[in-house]
């Protein structure tokens, strides 16, 4: 026997994980669909009774008392029905409530392992699927698929001529199951593939819409998206065109069999085989046993989506599940440490960086120059955890970051990116970080140190101001500073910078060489990524980054100080005059 591979090991822990707790649940659905199941014979058991009983003695309280009977199991079939598909309900209420944010918190991290926006927020959309999907009539076809047996049988005790078109007619359309399903596996993926990539040409276009308006290429982008928009709705009609194609053959076989068993019916009967009670009963039986396989057919395209869905959803939990918890270590205070580190396009693969190796100790501040595309922002997303390191270490007081916890590692980290991105939330929320008991003085003291807390009071509803997608209603050098005191606050031991004043004026400058200065003061760390040598003023230390490699380190004066040698000026090495060409761009 073949020993189970970790990987399968691994899915089939994730699917026992998500499951564990519905499983009770489960069998009380399957349960509860085999006493619906034997409660739908109710009408057969009338019809067979009328003809049978009822009409022959002409007893008319014989009538009343099965009509009765009738009524009252008709009345329980309809409850327990009403109870299964509450029960769904709430089970696919409660799977969302538990992997929704399993599935976003995957979704935050996709994008930094290359991933579209819309390739991350299609995990939040896979819930949506399942849960739609357990509210919808699919899965009670599901569970009333292993009580077919309940009809065949019934209509073969009736005859076994009876039994057997019966089980023909439910043979045939099990197979017509298997090959929807056989159709639809693939092109489900594909669709939903495509539809991935038009949410990914819609997500550039709206973010770029002010370049799209302001260039007159708005329409090109249209166009770009109606190319990808028809490919995706070609395949949904596919897809579609193959669920209604079948499901239209099963309701006229459907209707073709019920005729046949009252023609059958009507023969057996005219030559003594059969009541006439038997007939209608048959009919109402056969009818019954075809439904679930009927709506099962129907409803395949729904259940390819809910299972592809619910897969990508294990995988995401068993992703989450291959990380392991890391113990609690103590707050860094002492150094960062860089070793031989090697970076990779998160999307392609291509070596950004490679083999950088310097040391800070708290207390000094660092400030990276270069030319364009020589790797600095790669550095930073390193640096910060942002992008994984595929060789090398980054370590704090020793300890590589992968030793901490996000939320742990986040509390003595402040980054502040060249793209300053705010949180839809009020200016507290951004700067404390979505704190839930946000520290109002710390909140203060962050927006002091990045000169803005003036600017913040002035505003009408002052630190409780709701800024706007993407802080718009701030100018871009408000945003900057608001990020920049986001990035300060609590007072966080290491923090980062990627052109800090490419949006500030004099004064922001001036805050933000004081920011820098109060880091050192209080024993942090800074870097600073630099292209205007005004962001350089308070930091000690200087790095150069070329074609992806650190070309100098060194104190600030000995990168861009020119020193004479002989009496005459230094031809400075091709890393100082990189230096300087990259802090005066």
């Amino acid at each position: 026997m073949p020993k189970e591979q970790p990987k399968s090991i691994a899915r089939r822990r994730s699917v026992e994980s998500i499951t564990k707790e519905f499983r009770g649940i489960g069998l009380f659905l399957f349960l509860t669909s085999g006493l619906i199941n034997v409660l739908a014979l109710t009408g057969a058991f009338y019809m067979l009774q009328i003809y049978d009983r009822a009409l022959t003695s002409g007893s008319i309280p014989t009538l009343v008392a099965l009509s009765i009977l009738a009524i009252g199991l008709y009345l329980f079939q309809g409850v327990f029905d009403v109870i299964r598909s509450q029960v769904l309900v709430r089970v696919g209420a409660r799977l969302d409530k538990r992997l929704a944010p399993l599935a976003h918190q995957v979704a935050v991290d996709m994008p930094r392992y290359g991933f579209s926006n819309a390739e991350s927020l299609e995990r939040g959309r896979d819930v949506d699927v399942v849960r739609s999907f357990l509210g919808s009539q699919g899965p009670m076809a599901l569970f009333d698929l292993p009580w077919v047996p309940i009809y065949l049988i019934f209509a073969y005790f009736l005859h076994p001529m009876l039994g057997a078109l019966t089980f023909g007619g439910a043979f045939v359309l099990a197979l017509m199951t298997v090959a929807a399903e056989l159709l639809l596996r693939r092109l489900s993926s594909h669709a939903q593939q495509s539809g991935v990539s038009r949410g990914a040409i819609a997500d550039s276009n709206t973010r770029n819409s002010e370049i799209l308006k302001a260039m007159g290429f708005a329409d090109r982008a249209v166009t770009r998206f109606e190319v990808a928009n028809s490919e995706h709705l070609a395949l949904q009609t596919r897809s579609s065109d193959i669920n209604g194609t079948f499901g239209a053959i099963s309701r006229v076989l459907r209707m073709i069999l019920q005729s046949a068993i009252l023609g059958l019916g009507a023969y057996l009967t005219i030559i003594g085989e059969l009541s006439a009670g038997a007939i209608i009963a048959s009919s109402i039986a056969s009818s019954r046993a075809l439904a679930p396989i009927d709506l099962a057919i129907t409803n395949w395209k729904g259940v390819v989506g809910a299972r592809h869905s619910f897969r990508r959803l294990v995988d995401t939990v068993t992703a989450l599940n291959e990380t392991p918890k890391p113990m609690v270590l103590p707050t860094p205070k002492s150094t960062l440490t860089v070793d031989k580190m090697t970076v990779v396009a998160p999307a392609s693969g291509r070596i950004l960086l490679s083999d950088v190796t310097f040391e800070l100790k708290a207390g000094q501040a660092l400030g990276v120059i270069g030319p364009s595309a020589s790797g600095k922002t790669t550095f930073v997303r390193a640096i910060t955890g942002v992008w994984p390191v595929l060789r090398g270490s980054v370590r704090l007081d020793g300890a590589e970051m992968g030793q901490w916890e996000d939320t742990a590692i986040g509390k003595f980290i402040g980054y502040l990116p060249q793209d300053v991105s705010l949180l839809d939330a009020t200016i507290e929320e951004n700067i404390s970080r979505y704190a839930e008991k946000p520290d109002p003085m710390g909140v203060i003291s962050a927006a002091r140190a990045a000169g803005v807390h003036e600017m913040i009071v002035h505003l009408p509803e002052g630190y409780h101001t709701h800024i706007g997608p993407s802080g718009m209603v701030l100018s871009a050098g408000q945003r900057q500073r608001i990020g920049l005191a986001r990035a300060l606050y609590n007072d966080p031991f290491l923090v980062v910078m990627d052109e800090p004043n490419s949006n500030l004026d004099g004064e922001g400058e001036a805050a933000l060489t004081e920011a820098i200065r109060g880091i050192r003061a209080r024993g942090g760390i800074a870097i600073i990524i630099a292209h205007r040598p005004s962001a350089l003023a308070a930091v000690d230390l200087v790095a150069v980054i070329q074609n992806g490699k650190m070309a100098a380190f060194g104190s600030k004066s000995e990168i861009l100080a020119p020193q004479p040698v002989n009496g005459r000026p230094d031809v400075r090495p091709m890393a100082a005059n990189t230096a300087r060409q990259g802090a005066m761009s």
